[in-house]
């Protein structure tokens, strides 16, 4: 990927990351794990790998240096780089950690309505339609 987030997650958040996360149930979008130091986020209804980031220790705490993303157009439809780092970090914030991510929603928002060219698109259709959750998730 050519953009990366430039986020530095705390040595706590590393460690919750490393710990993963498996969807619940059929409305949640997104699987995680990681091996070694690369985080892998694969859809959860089709198992296919989208994101596979590369984290390494930084200045207080550890910050994505490398990551690639899937560009089959049959397995993700996204050809957009900066959708793709906004997505890669909304994930691991709004899901793995469980943050309100509130400025990255919006953008994600924002993003989705300047790729279709309608600003009609509700906030919680965006971003279950992305991720999984409503917009007060």
């Amino acid at each position: 990927m050519p953009r990366l987030p430039q986020r530095i997650w705390s040595d706590e958040d590393w460690e919750r990351i490393q710990r993963g996360y498996s969807s619940r149930d059929m409305d949640e979008k997104w699987n995680v794990f990681t091996e070694g130091e690369v985080a892998f986020l694969h859809r959860s209804w089709t198992g296919r790998g989208i994101f596979a980031a590369t984290f390494a220790p930084v200045d207080g705490g550890w910050q994505i240096t490398r990551a690639v993303v899937e560009r089959d157009p049959k397995r993700y439809r996204s050809t957009d780089d900066d959708y793709d780092c906004l997505m890669l970090e909304l994930v691991i914030s709004a899901i793995v950690l469980c943050e309100p991510a509130t400025d990255l929603r919006a953008r994600l928002v924002e993003l989705t309505q300047q790729r279709s060219g309608s600003a009609d698109a509700s906030a919680g259709l965006v971003q279950h339609s992305a991720l999984g959750l409503g917009s007060d998730s």
